[in-house]
């Protein structure tokens, strides 16, 4: 329906493979979901994610591990598309936390040499009101590391990142909530989602990824778009 732009895949995901082939035939950025925090596959640097903040912080996790971790989930992405990724995020946005954040653009400098690569900026967006809190503290973790150290090396990162809410909204909430951020919206931003059709065993925002897909295919989202002038745009193919 043209409503979605780009997709995050974990690399080492069980389902990457058996869906590659159908995902890339389709007119979005694909990007690798960077992970440390996520019990996934083989990763012996996943940690659970205050831990790994902390630990980052502190300068307590060796930096040539982690880049074997990143390169290792850049191989499983390359392996299951056949291409590097069009852009790079992290789970829970671990990217921007300290030491991930230098090894990923050091491996970045590394593989891709002059390709047009993006980077998620965290940058937070100040609506809605209620979820303003959870948007700065993401944040403060390291947007503005992030920001400098993307563009001292030439890497494109988003305007500011929209969609930060604490997954509690039934679909007229959530509905709420896009017409806030697309009336807050300008040129650059980057909304994130998390819809899904159904929701998989054990994951504790099942549910609200299928009323996220609700609203998604909903009639009224292009009502949504339309009324405050938006766009979606692949940011690899935006000036």
């Amino acid at each position: 329906m043209g409503r979605l732009s780009a997709v995050s895949c974990l690399g080492q995901g069980p389902t990457l493979m058996a869906n590659a082939k159908a995902l890339k035939s389709l007119p979005v950025d694909i990007g690798l979901h960077l992970n440390f925090s996520e019990p996934i596959g083989d990763n012996p640097q996943q940690r659970p994610l205050p831990r790994l903040i902390v630990e980052c912080y502190l300068r307590r996790v060796q930096k040539t591990a982690l880049v074997a971790g990143i390169e290792t989930q850049l191989d499983a992405f390359e392996q299951a598309f056949g291409c590097a990724p069009d852009f790079i995020d992290g789970h829970q946005h671990v990217h921007q936390l300290p030491v991930i954040r230098d090894g990923l653009v050091d491996v970045i400098n590394r593989r891709y040499p002059g390709r047009s690569l993006w980077l998620r900026s965290t940058s937070p967006c100040p609506v809605p009101a209620s979820c303003r809190l959870k948007a700065r503290i993401i944040a403060a973790l390291g947007a503005g590391a992030m920001q400098q150290l993307a563009q001292g090396n030439g890497i494109r990162m988003n305007r500011r990142l929209l969609g930060v809410y604490d997954f509690q909204a039934d679909s007229e909430l959530y509905r709420e909530y896009l017409a806030a951020w697309f009336r807050e919206a300008r040129d650059g931003d980057l909304l994130m989602c998390h819809p899904a059709k159904t929701a998989s065993a054990g994951d504790v925002i099942g549910p609200q990824r299928c009323r996220e897909f609700a609203v998604f295919c909903d009639t009224a989202f292009q009502d949504l778009l339309d009324g405050e002038s938006v766009l979606v745009s692949r940011l690899s193919q935006c000036v």
